[in-house]
C-alpha cells in the first residue's frame, strides 16, 4: 500500500520542524538482521537473551523472543528513548489512532471503516468516505500537520495541564 514510502518522507518533514521521531515498524516475516558468521550471530547463536552490538555510527540491540511471545507494543515502546512523536507501522490491532494508506490500484477494500482506531485515510484515489479524515498521499505537508494536530490533541486530552505549560 506504500506505508513505509509514506513514512519515508514523513520522518524528514517532521525532523525539518525540528522534531525528534522515532519508528516501530512491526513486520509478519522473520526478521534476522544478523549474518552468519559474525561476531553477534556466533555470540546469539550461544543463546543470549539479548546481544547488543555497538559500532561508531549506530548501535543495535537483538532479542530473542519465544516461538508464541510478540511483546505488546507499550513494552516496545518503553525501549525507545525520549523523543517527541513515535511512527508506528503495522500493529492493526492496537489500541491507538491510525492513518490507513489506501490505493485503489491495489485492490483491496479499505480497512476503515471495520477496523478500530482508524482516523484519516490517506489516498492517491479519489475517496469518498463519510466520517473521515481524507488525506491526498502526495500532501506531505498537511499528512505532516494532521499528525502533529492529531498527537497534540491525544495529549491534551491525557494531561491538559501540561499541554498548557509548554
Amino acid at each position: 500500500m506504500g506505508k513505509t514510502t509514506l513514512l519515508e518522507h514523513l520522518v524528514p518533514e517532521l525532523k525539518a520542524r525540528g522534531m525528534i521521531v522515532s519508528v516501530i515498524k512491526h513486520s509478519h516475516k522473520d526478521l534476522d538482521i544478523d549474518r552468519p558468521g559474525k561476531d553477534s550471530y556466533r555470540l546469539r547463536e550461544t543463546g543470549c537473551q539479548e546481544v547488543l552490538v555497538m559500532g561508531r555510527r549506530r548501535w543495535v540491540l537483538m532479542h530473542e523472543l519465544s516461538e508464541d511471545n510478540e511483546p505488546p507494543l507499550p513494552q516496545l515502546l518503553d525501549k525507545l528513548q525520549a523523543c517527541d512523536l513515535v511512527l508506528i507501522e503495522g500493529f492493526k490491532q492496537g489500541d491507538f489512532p491510525k492513518l490507513e494508506v489506501w490505493r485503489a490500484a491495489v485492490d483491496k477494500s479499505p480497512l476503515w471503516p471495520t477496523s478500530h482506531g482508524i482516523v484519516a485515510m490517506a489516498s492517491d484515489d479519489p475517496i469518498t468516505q463519510v466520517g473521515m479524515h481524507l488525506l491526498t498521499l502526495s500532501d506531505i505537508t498537511c499528512i505532516a500537520d494532521f499528525i502533529v494536530e492529531h498527537a497534540a490533541e491525544q495529549i491534551a486530552s491525557l494531561n491538559p495541564v501540561s499541554v498548557l505549560q509548554t
